[in-house]
């Protein structure tokens, strides 16, 4: 990795596990910060699970490796009041320190926001929750399918015969992370300018209800609640939205002004509907949504989603086929963005590609360079 990283210098303890926190302190790694992962005897448990059952056996699953690449690991047991005291000798060394115990548990084992600034005063104290440690639910522990359940977000996804469905992805963990990782740089920078310890609480449910921030604007204006829209476009738009093709496979598009309405009228072979008294505008289009929805649907099931993903980009309309991940990554514009990077991972040198940090600076993506470590790996140089 490049020595001139936005991070480099700053030395970040990790008492994270699962997604959220271990992502948000990945996401520091990759900027260059030294993160120091500090983990129970036996390391966490998502270094037991993943697709891959011979790294699993190794405590290096790919559940662990998807975020915990560029780290040094240690097993420290907290419990342990010798041991403790190690953490907080590296405490007294560190910038930032990441937690995402459940509200009240750092503080009983001797790991609280107050003890720590004692410590250091110019720590940035990053503690990621549920719920976050007020309000009348701030106690509860929770999981990424748990918060989607509690946020709203299952309750507009889907339709209404099949009921509130989850997301496929574990997005708010994920989510929850970038979010930590941003309020941590906020910290820092802070901290810079104050010359004092900075405390950061990010909660999973604040970070689902900023991700769908439209909803929530909407629901606490006017207190109704949205309809499940399935498949449909947010803008509810008539001419955008998903369509059936003549191979079965789904087309997504979204023509949404005046121009990609009239060019999809075109590619459709029907630059007449642009005219046509009934769709004539967009409250024409709304007040006859039904019939403008029809002639579509059978419009589009002259070709197959393929043909019409070619026809529409030509014309400047949005539109894409609904793809599964591996036919994505086959097409080969993740890595020509530089997202992925493989790096040979346990006793096997098993190759496993590994996200990278999700953006590119100065015209680079910022990837690990140094894999996974084992559990415990790095204790006998970090007790030296």
């Amino acid at each position: 990795m490049s020595d001139h990283l936005p991070l480099k210098g700053i030395r970040v303890l990790d008492l994270t596990q699962v997604f959220a926190g271990p992502y948000c302190t990945y996401q520091l790694a990759l900027l260059g910060a030294q993160v120091l992962k500090v983990e129970p005897p036996g390391g966490e448990m998502t270094r037991y699970g993943g697709a891959l059952p011979e790294l699993a056996k190794q405590g290096l699953g790919l559940s662990f490796c998807t975020q915990n690449a560029q780290k040094s690991c240690v097993e420290l047991d907290l419990k342990d009041p010798e041991q403790l005291v190690q953490v907080l000798s590296l405490v007294a060394q560190a910038d930032v320190f990441v937690q995402n115990f459940r509200p009240g548990v750092a503080q009983r084992l001797g790991l609280g926001a107050d003890v720590l600034a004692e410590i250091n005063p110019r720590l940035v104290y990053c503690s990621i929750s549920a719920y976050g440690d007020i309000g009348p639910i701030g106690h509860r522990p929770a999981y990424d399918h748990v918060v989607q359940a509690m946020s709203g977000i299952m309750c507009t996804t889907g339709t209404d015969a099949m009921g509130p469905v989850k997301v496929g992805a574990p997005y708010i963990d994920y989510a929850t992370g970038l979010n930590a990782a941003f309020a941590v740089m906020a910290g820092l920078r802070q901290r810079d300018l104050t010359n004092a310890f900075q405390h950061v609480d990010v909660a999973m449910l604040d970070t689902a209800l900023t991700m769908m921030a439209n909803n929530l604007v909407t629901v606490a204006t006017t207190n109704e609640d949205l309809p499940k829209l399935g498949n449909e476009a947010a803008s509810r738009v008539p001419s955008s939205g998903c369509f059936s093709t003549q191979d079965g496979s789904l087309l997504m598009l979204a023509a949404n002004n005046e121009r990609q309405f009239a060019a999809l009228c075109g590619v459709l072979g029907h630059p007449e509907w642009r005219e046509d008294p009934r769709w004539i505008d967009p409250g024409t289009r709304a007040a006859n949504q039904a019939s403008l929805r029809e002639v579509f649907e059978k419009a589009f099931l002259a070709k197959p989603a393929t043909r019409w993903e070619v026809l529409l980009d030509e014309a400047g309309v949005p539109a894409s086929r609904v793809r599964k991940l591996s036919e994505t990554l086959a097409e080969g514009q993740p890595q020509a963005r530089g997202m992925l990077q493989t790096l040979a991972v346990g006793a096997e040198q098993t190759q496993v590609s590994l996200p990278g940090i999700g953006f590119r600076m100065n015209g680079q993506s910022l990837l690990p360079d140094s894999p996974p470590r084992g559990p415990g790996a790095d204790t006998p140089r970090w007790q030296d």
